[in-house]
């Protein structure tokens, strides 16, 4: 089974989560920031993780510990979650439309962060929750996950469906680079004989 549960306790959060990269899209979540809550809903759905996250915050000074923190704990579970890597096809990418947004997402599960975070927000906020924190969460979640992530923006104009464009996409490339390659299940998808 390729599931990985992690509890996380720090000055400014509480984190408690459980990842099954074989699941269906269930998900049960309450990160204490609506907006996020609906972010991680969409990227559980479109991969097809099963995704439990509960998070208790300093959400007094703001959402930015949770947002940061519940990346690094993703990235945590999804990289304990795939072991050695054996039989993953890697390599995950789309061109998702969410209405005028346009949104890129490619990933590679090749044991190395990276992250190049092209997206133009115009607004500095939607609802309560910092935009800027979507670039947050995606460089730590990306650090700690030890993948490659290139999300470029290629059109759009309201910042909800940029951002909802991103999470859905970045589901859809986590859920392609983490299905198991029947042609080669048996293998670590590297040259190098691992990842």
């Amino acid at each position: 089974m390729r599931t990985y549960s992690e509890e996380r306790k720090t000055a400014e959060t509480e984190i408690s989560l459980s990842l099954n990269l074989d699941g269906t899209g269930k998900y049960d979540i309450d990160s204490g920031c609506g907006f996020l809550d609906h972010m991680l809903t969409l990227f559980a759905k479109h991969s097809r993780f099963d995704l439990t996250v509960k998070c208790k915050g300093d959400t007094n000074v703001d959402y930015h510990h949770s947002v940061e923190d519940i990346g690094i704990v993703l990235g945590n579970a999804l990289s304990a979650a795939l072991g050695n890597s054996m039989g993953i096809k890697r390599y995950g990418h789309i061109i998702l439309p969410m209405d005028e947004a346009l949104i890129l997402c490619a990933v590679d599960l090749g044991g190395r962060s990276y992250i190049n975070y092209d997206l133009n927000i115009p607004t500095e906020k939607v609802g309560d929750f910092d935009t800027e924190l979507t670039e947050e969460f995606m460089s730590s979640f990306s650090r700690c996950g030890k993948f490659n992530l290139h999300l470029q923006q290629l059109s759009g104009s309201n910042s909800h469906h940029i951002i909802e464009g991103a999470f859905k996409a970045l589901g859809r490339a986590m859920r392609e680079a983490t299905a198991i390659d029947e042609c080669a299940k048996d293998e670590i998808p590297s040259t190098k004989g691992i990842l």
